[in-house]
């Protein structure tokens, strides 16, 4: 998977694509909502699974029922495919999480 910095305008297709994401500055960012903790945790254990096959790890933080996110490739400085396809398999994951 690409490892090269998403261009302005690719990071504006990403953003349209991406509706519930941040997609600002040199990361994304998402604030997830579930039911309660036990559906965010689980939400964070899936995603876990994902990102170490991908070997591109979040900054993440859960308090109860949200999750906040924010992806970079932190040895590009900003954001690559990579965030993108994990920000995708994220969405995915999530279900009707808001």
């Amino acid at each position: 998977m690409a490892r090269e910095l998403l261009s302005q305008d690719e990071l504006a297709e990403l953003a349209a694509e991406l509706g519930d994401w941040d997609v600002s500055g040199a990361e994304l960012r998402r604030t997830f909502r579930f039911g309660n903790f036990v559906e965010a945790f689980g939400f964070m254990t899936s995603a876990a699974l994902v990102a170490e096959k991908m070997n591109h790890h979040p900054n993440w933080s859960n308090v109860y029922s949200t999750v906040e996110v924010a992806l970079n490739t932190h040895d590009r400085g900003g954001v690559t495919e990579l965030d993108a396809a994990l920000a995708r398999a994220m969405d995915g994951l999530a279900g009707g999480a808001s």
